[in-house]
């Protein structure tokens, strides 16, 4: 859906207004109240009636202000008075509570509004712009729609039957968007599952052979390592880790199977590439990075200070007490 779209109910009477103009405001939409406290001394019931009145007039004027300056839609980040609420629906203004900082900044970029901290009138620079914004049902849940065409933000909105559905197809669509993400700022692919990473395991054991010295077993330690990730794929999928792994080390060894990795679909090797299982070259690497940069932190600690056990000293025992038996 284009525009924004929040599980929310509109706040007054009324439910939808076309090209609407947002005042964004991040207090709540009421009379301010002072910094400091104050005693205000009554002695008729005219002064008191004076004195309601006069809060009732300043908010009145301060909503016809804003309505004056074009807008017919007010979003807050805060709780609306029930006096406030009835001036905005004498208005016909539509009054919408969103209570995280989070998607009020989404809705200025979506609309181009300015979010106000104080409830002032807003100038023209100041207004978001929408097509439609109108209270909608999905299933049994209540919605408030942004709706705008031209709009540089989505929403996509999931229906399922469980909760736990629900949050398994939002997990693949982050992962979706992350990895288009991560595209746009490097393109470049490598063959998955574990092909990538059965290669680079195979090459080192063949430098490790070359190396004199005790560098060596470091790096068979670390192409051991390395063929881990192909073994745990293989075991989640429910396959036997063992068999395919050794599968997968003998295909690396011959000439032109070097893209080869798990097809675990039909239990068994193939060209990763032909298959079309590929994994970003920024994620991969960095996932690396971060491998090699945690063993080494723990292979620099040298020696490990451990805390004494708590409580006092031991209480001396007395040698001429009689035994409990």
């Amino acid at each position: 859906m284009q525009g924004m779209v929040f599980r929310r109910e509109v706040e007054g009477f009324r439910q939808r207004t076309e090209n609407a103009k947002l005042a964004i405001f991040t207090c709540p939409f009421d009379i301010a109240a002072t910094e400091t406290k104050g005693t205000v001394l009554l002695k008729t019931a005219e002064e008191l009636k004076n004195f309601s009145s006069g809060e009732e007039r300043l908010l009145e004027e301060n909503i016809k202000a804003i309505a004056k300056a074009g807008a017919n839609v007010v979003v807050a980040g805060g709780k609306f008075s029930d006096l406030a609420l009835h001036y905005l629906d004498q208005l016909g203004i539509v009054a919408v509570r969103l209570l995280s900082k989070f998607d009020l900044r989404r809705l200025c970029r979506a609309t181009g509004a300015t979010a106000l901290p104080r409830m002032d009138p807003p100038t023209a620079e100041q207004l978001g712009h929408c097509d439609v914004v109108e209270l909608t049902e999905v299933g049994d849940a209540q919605l408030v729609a942004f709706r705008q065409k031209d709009s540089r933000i989505s929403t996509v909105l999931l229906r399922g039957a469980t909760d736990q559905l629900l949050d398994d197809v939002e997990r693949a669509i982050n992962h979706a968007i992350n990895t288009y993400k991560a595209l746009t700022k490097d393109a470049r692919l490598v063959p998955g599952a574990g092909a990538s990473e059965t290669e680079i395991a195979t090459r080192l054991e063949v430098a490790a052979a070359q190396c004199p010295g005790l560098e060596q077993y470091a790096i068979a330690k670390f192409a051991e390592a390395l063929r881990e990730l192909p073994r745990f794929i293989a075991e989640n999928a429910g396959v036997r880790g063992s068999e395919i792994i050794t599968k997968l080390a003998a295909a690396h060894h011959e000439t032109g199977k070097r893209n080869f990795g798990l097809d675990l679909e039909n239990e068994t090797i193939g060209d990763t590439v032909t298959l079309g299982y590929l994994d970003l070259f920024l994620t991969k690497s960095w996932a690396m990075r971060y491998a090699v940069n945690a063993a080494t932190t723990v292979l620099r600690v040298d020696q490990i200070i451990m805390a004494k056990p708590a409580g006092g000293p031991k209480p001396k025992e007395n040698k001429d007490w009689d035994n409990d038996d």
